[in-house]
């Protein structure tokens, strides 16, 4: 756990004015749940789990904020960090033997840290409920490229690198969406055209010279438009849907800059639709949900990056006054991935406000935090 305060300067050297491209967004009651939302999200998070649900409220529901949420999460698929602070120790010592097996160790290790928030402002009612919202999001992940070839330990330690690549989007959008019955079926659709702001950094030094930190120095940024849609159906607490986002491809090439090899390193980002499918139970006290991606996405190619992910989420309202929520999610795009647990709780004094916390773990070294403020009237 103390592992994650040396994180946090990779986190924050980019997260200024930059999110993740996907629809994923740091939503702390999701979060809790597993990541489940495609059919229990509320109308104040729907645009980041299914548009569609933007038009599913309670009569009393006039219009709600999200003000704001955020959270941060972290994994080391080794001791990535602990290993290179290690190695960098070694090699300064001039114990190359040393740092040679360390590195032998960091091979194929990988560290992954996320960061984003989200605001948005609901207004539900008969005719198009709409929501406006606001995303920010950031994802990187930082690797280690180990000489192999070199004449001798010393050569091979002083020519192996850091690697690290980044993805942000600061994204705006508008979701409007309708609910009616259609030959008896309870049904609502929604459609949320959206501005994204989409970055990439690309960043590479030897182990003696890193700082992740100067990630955000090879940056390249684009704008462009993208669409998300969303259809659910309903009988009673019974619900099925399904959320297609980022529905307009992009291949996005990362700034290419100099190895310290020699040779120009430069990755591509592949974003394209996804097609997540839910069902669950979602009652006035009780919701269980199961959400799954119905395929696999690359991102960065080059990095052990794919997800699709399978998520199970339980919420139980007591009064309306506390939320106990747990989940557990697998990205099922790796055979030896863990799986990770979520929980958290849902505070509602005399209804008032709304804050919610959660957490994830996976093991020791992956952990996330989440929380949230809403209000609804």
């Amino acid at each position: 756990m103390k592992n994650v305060y040396k994180l946090l300067p990779l986190a924050a050297a980019i997260s200024c004015g930059s999110a993740y491209a996907d629809n994923y967004a740091m939503e702390a009651r999701g979060d809790a749940m597993g990541g489940v939302g495609v059919v229990s999200a509320n109308f104040l998070t729907a645009p980041f789990y299914n548009p569609a649900l933007t038009a599913i409220y309670r009569r009393n529901d006039e219009l709600g904020m999200i003000t704001p949420s955020f959270g941060l999460s972290y994994t080391d698929t080794g001791n990535f960090v602990d290993d290179l602070e290690k190695a960098e120790k070694q090699i300064k010592a001039g114990d190359y033997t040393g740092a040679q097996a360390t590195l032998d160790q960091l091979k194929g290790d990988q560290l992954n840290v996320e960061m984003g928030g989200v605001v948005a402002f609901a207004i539900p009612n008969r005719f198009v409920a709409a929501n406006a919202f606001g995303k920010l999001y950031t994802e990187s992940f930082a690797t280690t490229n180990i000489k192999t070839d070199g004449a001798n330990e010393t050569e091979n330690a002083l020519g192996s690198s850091v690697r690290a690549v980044s993805v942000g989007v600061a994204e705006a959008g508008l979701t409007l969406a309708k609910y009616q019955t259609f030959m008896g079926q309870h049904i609502s659709f929604g459609i949320t055209p959206k501005l994204q702001r989409v970055y990439t950094y690309v960043y590479e030094a030897n182990l003696i010279n890193y700082d992740l930190k100067d990630l955000r120095d090879n940056s390249k940024g684009e704008t462009m438009f993208n669409m998300d849609a969303g259809f659910l159906w309903f009988y009673g607490p019974f619900r099925a849907g399904i959320s297609a986002t980022n529905l307009i491809s992009r291949d996005i090439q990362t700034q290419s800059i100099k190895s310290i090899d020699g040779t120009n390193v430069s990755y591509a980002y592949e974003m394209s639709p996804q097609y997540t499918v839910g069902a669950g139970i979602v009652a006035d006290y009780f919701t269980l949900s199961v959400d799954y991606d119905l395929k696999e996405q690359e991102r960065y190619i080059g990095f052990d990056d794919n997800t699709q992910m399978l998520r199970v989420g339980a919420e139980l309202d007591l009064l309306r006054q506390l939320k106990l929520r747990a989940g557990w999610k697998k990205n099922l795009a790796y055979d030896d991935t863990e799986g990770t647990y979520t929980a958290g709780i849902g505070l509602s004094p005399l209804n008032l406000f709304q804050m919610d916390i959660g957490a994830s773990y996976t093991n020791e070294n992956s952990m996330g935090g989440y929380v949230n403020f809403l209000t609804s009237y």
